[in-house]
């Protein structure tokens, strides 16, 4: 007989079905054995009546965890019996119960609530529960609808490489990887490089990717191996070009979200973001003023934002101006990357914005220099040698129109996008100072 898939119980009353799936949960009251059955579209109850005997027995051996094929009859619940949601008025009668695997007693209560680093020590379980199946389905979702929303603009998916021969930031933070001929290569921390030569080919592209930064963090927010989520688009006027795009994507992909996550974000908690037709834009010195004049504390020298800073400015404006996201803008040259343009009429400050989202940057992007000997000038002013980014530089040699992209977390967009308390939770396998998939030393060392 055919699977049929939980969803599709209630349009199949009266008939005999087969499904299949994962045991959540045995319930025995007297003589009958309840299961609730979980398959990928969602869940079903099984009832396992004394006239299926066999079906019965193999009930009463079954442990959370064990997958199984059941076949039987879907029968309307009793009124008095029925309940909220999809299959609420609906159950199995199980005739056949076959076991297709089954399973070790569990370490601990299923869907209990467990500390960060035992969540993670049992990914391959915990990630089973139904909060963080939600919390991956809207990072589907999340993924799905950025694509949507730029391929309807114009834009094309590029594969960007993961090995490098320099880091496109010209930093010092990269994981090192030995290659063929006495060589090293680089993981990439950006497919930037890459991105900007393809504007030269398709002129709007973006890329999906890992990316990868060797930073010794150990906080709520920061990853060593994240999901970034690249635009370039050419032919812009300047970096106002790229937030309006942003602003129109954020807006699309709340409306997504919306439409297709709202079991989701009820099932965590999780409330949509506020997002005005427009977001609030601050340059980084008015943003630095405004915090000194509401607070007192004084980092208008600096050249960026702290975390305390971002926390601030994303509560002034949803407060002040009814939004969950605001443009900061203008950093400094000597802040930004060696391709980011400088603002003519602001000289020693860039073309260059981060979109902060309840209380974390999610993007930094800008204009890019496309000029080839104004982007060489960049390069050397960060004390670069432009002789090793000549492949790059091919593109600019042989003409490329203004441009610019940004660069998005996804992990990071996700976590704030439900309000969960650490950036590890919104990642299926985080990989961070202290941890690939298992942890890297002992308790014992990383209290040392």
């Amino acid at each position: 007989m055919e699977r049929t898939t939980t969803v599709m119980l209630g349009e199949n009353i009266g008939k005999t079905v087969s499904i299949a799936g994962t045991v959540d949960i045995r319930r025995d009251h007297g003589k009958l054995v309840f299961l609730d059955i979980r398959d990928r579209s969602g869940k079903v109850q099984a009832v396992c009546l004394p006239n299926h005997p066999e079906a019965l027995a193999t009930a009463q051996t079954l442990r959370s965890e064990w997958v199984v094929r059941i076949e039987g009859v879907v029968n309307e619940r009793p009124e008095k019996m029925r309940t909220e949601g999809t299959n609420g008025n609906i159950e199995l009668e199980a005739t056949t119960i076959t076991v297709l695997a089954q399973a070790q007693e569990l370490p601990f209560e299923k869907d209990t609530a467990v500390n960060l680093d035992t969540y993670l020590d049992y990914l391959p379980l915990t990630l089973r529960s139904e909060k963080a199946r939600a919390v991956f389905r809207v990072q589907a979702e999340i993924v799905n609808a950025y694509r949507g929303f730029l391929d309807l603009q114009g834009f094309t998916e590029f594969q960007a490489p993961k090995l490098i021969g320099d880091d496109a930031e010209g930093g010092a933070n990269v994981f090192s990887v030995p290659y063929f001929n006495d060589k090293t290569a680089h993981l990439g921390t950006s497919p930037q490089f890459y991105k900007q030569i393809m504007v030269g080919v398709l002129e709007r592209v973006y890329a999906i990717g890992n990316v990868y930064r060797a930073e010794k963090h150990s906080t709520t927010r920061h990853l060593n191996e994240y999901t970034s989520m690249d635009i370039e688009m050419g032919f812009i006027e300047d970096h106002r070009d790229l937030m309006e795009l942003e602003t129109r994507l954020m807006h699309a992909l709340i409306n997504q979200l919306k439409m297709n996550c709202a079991g989701e974000f009820k099932l965590l908690g999780a409330t949509l973001p506020t997002a005005p037709d427009t977001f609030p834009v601050l340059k980084l010195r008015e943003a630095l003023e405004l915090i000194y004049q509401e607070t007192g504390r004084d980092n208008r020298g600096e050249p960026d934002l702290e975390p305390e800073d971002e926390r601030w400015l994303s509560e002034w404006a949803a407060k002040e101006k009814g939004s969950d996201f605001i443009f900061i803008t203008h950093y400094p040259v000597a802040k930004r990357p060696m391709y980011t343009m400088e603002d003519e009429s602001d000289p020693g400050y860039t073309k260059s914005f981060d979109l902060l989202f309840r209380g974390v940057e999610i993007t930094t992007g800008g204009q890019r220099r496309h000029n080839y000997d104004n982007l060489v000038e960049g390069i050397k002013s960060k004390g670069l040698d432009p002789e090793k980014f000549s492949y790059y530089l091919q593109a600019f040699k042989y003409g490329m129109p203004p441009h610019g992209g940004w660069g998005m977390g996804l992990e990071r967009l996700t976590q704030k996008m439900l309000g969960l308390g650490n950036v590890k939770e919104a990642t299926l396998f985080p990989r961070d100072i202290n941890r690939i998939d298992q942890l890297l030393s002992t308790p014992s060392e990383n209290e040392a």
